[in-house]
């Protein structure tokens, strides 16, 4: 049986999201995205010999370097693919009482659905890579992310609710949007690893047991779903209240160093 015209257009996919992954993974810039590979004799110079700070730093710059921008953007089509055909793969073998209206997924029947499914996953598990790889590897993770503590986040919360919280600085995430990321990013990883024993339950023994068998984790990734796409909601909600953020993750929003 071939795969069908949802198969091959999910192969098609699949491979031009390697090729691009590849290809900006290599060609990026780090030394203007990375601060940690910037060199001090870079900076303009002035008559004596010295960097001149006032010029450099009167220079705009992105609100956030291209690998980020780039890794986002492929990770929110990932997501889109993975969810839309995730919900037509449960239509199939309904966990709960419902089904999701077919007009939202994706893959036409079970089999396209699969297919989307597994080349949305290598997309959104190899971009996840790069991401954190990037994050770790720059120092960002720690300066962006942390640190994080349940009065922090309380305190944000509440300015922000009360519209007291600033936005003057896209590159600064307050402790309500560091703990945001942080969470999604371990909801992902859980997606992933429920994934795989929905996907190979018998080459995974151990973490089946640890996700309460094959049925239990059918509702872990169900449930990871709905937490994935209530972040994507509350996420389009704050961008929708705040545009400059989208401007800034497209790239048209400049800041000055």
């Amino acid at each position: 049986m071939g795969w069908g015209r949802g198969g091959q257009t999910a192969l098609y996919i699949w491979e031009i999201a390697s090729t691009l992954m590849r290809v900006i993974t290599i060609n990026l810039t780090l030394r203007e995205d990375l601060a940690i590979f910037r060199c001090p004799y870079s900076q303009p110079m002035s008559n004596s010999g010295k960097p001149n700070m006032t010029q450099s730093s009167a220079s705009p710059r992105a609100s956030h370097p291209r690998w980020l921008r780039f890794t986002h953007w492929l990770n929110a089509l990932a997501v889109l693919l993975m969810v839309t055909s995730g919900w037509r793969i449960y239509n199939a073998a309904p966990i709960y009482a419902f089904s999701f209206p077919k007009s939202i997924t994706l893959g036409g029947w079970l089999g396209g659905a699969l297919q989307w499914h597994f080349a949305a996953m290598w997309f959104l598990a190899i971009n996840g890579l790069v991401y954190l790889a990037f994050n770790l590897f720059s120092g960002r993770l720690k300066r962006r992310f942390f640190p994080v503590t349940p009065k922090g986040v309380l305190h944000d919360l509440w300015a922000a609710l009360g519209g007291k919280l600033g936005h003057a600085d896209l590159g600064h995430y307050n402790q309500v949007q560091r703990a945001a990321y942080l969470f999604v990013m371990v909801d992902i990883t859980l997606l992933v690893l429920s994934g795989l024993v929905l996907w190979k339950s018998v080459q995974f023994p151990l973490l089946r047991e640890l996700l309460w068998g094959y049925e239990g984790a059918r509702r872990v990734h169900f449930f990871a779903m709905a937490l994935l796409v209530a972040f994507v909601m509350v996420h389009l909600v704050m961008v929708a209240l705040v545009p400059k953020t989208l401007l800034a993750m497209i790239g048209i929003r400049k800041e000055q160093a």
